[in-house]
């Protein structure tokens, strides 16, 4: 095997292959009568999401038109924008933002009025009464264009479910509402709430209410509790996801896992799976899934530990066993008749898929991840890392991250070591996923080492370790990204004149944080759509985070010099590494301004920078052309950087690099 330089091996992994026919499964439900429906975002399709449906007979077809797009605008990250009932399909359209019903052999409904501002109303997370004439779901009321988070109204409506109708506001006031659920008997309504400042992973409320009497009853929730996903049993009970405190089974210290509660009138809550380990999800997407009950009354969980999922079955006699499966990441947990669950799942080696798992272990695959004919060797698998940081006050803790070494095709020159570039997920209530991901391997396969960090504050670990960012966004997650790069430099596995640091949103901040600094070890940045300006954000962002600094940094204006400390475009002057900045002009989470600013910043102060806008894309690029541009413009940066050619054969344009050019 003749050596190459690292960053320029050949390799399949093309932007055209990360692209081609790839796809982002937006979860999955079975349909009552055999089959089983999943959404498709195509990036082939301008990133459209398409329903798919898969008859008992195996026969598949695409349910909406081929103008439609399954995507709900409520909270900007959406979720729940479409749900099954004996049938039917109801779905909002990203264009209007209004829901409509799909039945087979029928024109579609629109259900929801015209709004009188375009996509001023915008609906989600849906559940229809067994009798399929009703239903509820969450409404987002934006009273005008462009108006501020403080005008913004989250309520629970009732609409009819045939024909359109003036929704009917059922639940108000909260600041925020999800996950109506209606009991077997449409009697009762269950859902989940919060107030400013708390996010939904801080403080939340379930709430159930009566609908004949009014009468309502708090089940959990409050100061120091997240709940979620409440489902309601056959007998009138409410399964939900709780991270209340409780005693560790390891430690016995107090500690809060998201873990599965049974609440019912008659005696309370009682737990039903408590683990170490979470069941939960972070809700920053609506109608999360991660535990079924079967009709049998077994239980099925997606539980996570130490990064990495399984499913779990809680039989009846209350033990618990985990399933051998090869999966390490798995969303949209939903029961499919006796003894099976569906759920979107993968692996380290294979891109998510639609499968159907029973309590035995076994899989039967509905819809398989694409084949990509790649050679086992040109995958790299993540190795679990747990390394030493250090908290606010600099004392000593334990971080951890995912560590991809490079693909093992080809071998770098005696005495050179790869390049690193240390990856940082947004939020930064997200967390790393163990799970083949193209956009990773692209980089691996070319000879670069990559380091997924789970800094403090990230899902996964537990509350307590989510909850080390408090007050600490830009001092905990800069230390583990430092950190994590110099643990690998110093065990002599990737070259330290070679970091390069990528993040995007909360990634983008924490990226930007990194090399705002005079000890920073990183000679290379991308900052894809992250925030320089902590003031402006807050100043400017949309209602779901409006108020998330408040917990990250410090309530504003009260802590506005913390605000103004923690922002890199403060510290402009000690921003010297040459950054390229990748931004969508549509994005209301993270404006444009935020990499504007600190583009014509490095612009002035002669740093080396290449600012690529891409039109019609939101917060994150879901068009095939974008996503490619936008792999191969930070390659064509870092090869300029770093010194090494671009492997031949790939036609990969050149970025322009101001100040460098």
């Amino acid at each position: 095997m003749t050596p190459l330089p690292y960053g320029s091996w050949p390799t399949p992994i093309t932007s055209e292959l990360v692209v081609t026919a790839g796809v982002r499964l937006d979860g999955v439900r079975p349909d009552g009568r055999g089959g089983v429906v999943w959404g498709e975002g195509r990036p082939g399709e301008g990133g459209r999401i398409q329903l798919v449906r898969r008859d008992a007979d195996s026969t598949v077809a695409d349910l909406l038109p081929a103008d439609a797009n399954a995507r709900t605008g409520v909270h900007e990250y959406g979720g729940g924008a479409w749900w099954l009932h004996d049938g039917a399909v109801f779905a909002v359209d990203w264009a209007d933002q209004r829901l409509r019903r799909y039945a087979p052999d029928t024109e579609p409904v629109v259900l929801t009025p015209e709004p009188t501002v375009p996509r001023g109303d915008r609906f989600a997370d849906g559940d229809v009464a067994p009798d399929g004439t009703w239903l509820v779901c969450v409404r987002e009321h934006h009273p005008r264009e462009g108006a501020p988070a403080t005008e913004v109204v989250n309520e629970i409506v009732r609409l009819d479910a045939r024909a359109p109708s003036e929704p009917e506001v059922l639940v108000t006031g909260p600041d925020f509402v999800a996950a109506p659920r209606l009991s077997p008997d449409a009697a009762r309504l269950a859902w989940v709430s919060w107030n400013h400042p708390s996010m939904p992973w801080d403080d939340t409320v379930l709430t159930v209410r009566d609908l004949a009497t009014g009468t309502e009853t708090v089940v959990a929730g409050g100061p120091g509790e997240s709940v979620g996903e409440p489902v309601w049993q056959a007998d009138s009970a409410l399964h939900f996801l709780s991270d209340r405190a409780r005693a560790s089974a390891a430690t016995g210290e107090e500690a809060g896992w998201w873990n599965l509660y049974r609440w019912h009138p008659d005696d309370g809550v009682t737990p039903l799976v408590v683990m170490d380990a979470e069941i939960g999800l972070p809700a920053w997407q609506l109608a999360g899934a991660r535990h079924a009950t079967l009709s049998d009354g077994s239980i099925v969980v997606a539980r996570s530990s130490h990064g990495f999922d399984a499913l779990a079955v809680r039989a009846l006699d209350g033990t618990v066993t985990e399933l051998d499966t090869p999966f390490t990441t798995i969303r949209s947990v939903r029961a499919d008749g006796p003894g099976t669950v569906v759920c979107v799942a993968g692996s380290p080696t294979s891109e998510p898929g639609v499968h159907r798992v029973g309590v035995d272990g076994t899989v039967e695959t509905l819809r398989a991840p694409r084949d990509l004919g790649l050679d086992p060797a040109t995958i790299s698998v993540p190795e679990p890392m747990t390394f030493t940081s250090t908290d606010a006050a600099g004392a000593p803790r334990d971080a951890h991250a995912l560590y991809y070494p490079p693909a093992t095709t080809h071998t770098g020159p005696d005495g050179e070591l790869p390049p690193l570039l240390v990856v940082l997920h947004g939020g930064p209530t997200g967390a790393a996923a163990p799970v083949l991901n193209l956009g990773v391997q692209y980089w691996t396969s070319r000879g670069f080492g990559v380091v997924d960090v789970d800094y403090g504050g990230s899902s996964g670990y537990g509350r307590a370790y989510r909850e080390q960012l408090r007050w600490a966004w830009g001092v905990v997650d800069v230390a583990d990204c430092l950190a994590a790069a110099g643990a690998l430099a110093d065990a002599g596995r990737v070259d330290p004149e070679r970091l390069a640091i990528r993040g995007g949103s909360a990634g983008g901040f924490t990226t930007l944080a990194a090399l705002a600094r005079d000890d920073t070890p990183f000679a290379a940045g991308a900052d894809h759509f992250g925030v320089a300006d902590l003031e402006a954000l807050a100043l400017e962002t949309h209602k779901f985070e409006s108020r998330y600094l408040d917990g990250l940094i410090g309530p504003y204006p009260e802590a506005r010099e913390v605000y103004r400390e923690r922002s890199p475009i403060t510290h402009v002057e000690r921003l010297t590494t040459p950054l390229i900045v990748l931004q969508g002009d549509e994005d209301a989470i993270v404006p444009p301004n935020q990499s504007e600013m600190i583009v014509e910043a490095l612009r002035r102060s002669g740093v080396p920078v290449a600012y690529l806008l891409f039109a019609g894309e939101q917060h994150g690029f879901r068009q095939a052309g974008n996503i490619r541009r936008a792999l191969d413009a930070e390659l064509a940066f870092y090869a300029r950087l770093f010194g090494f050619t671009l492997p031949t054969g790939e036609r990969i344009d050149p970025v322009p690099i101001e100040n460098l050019d």
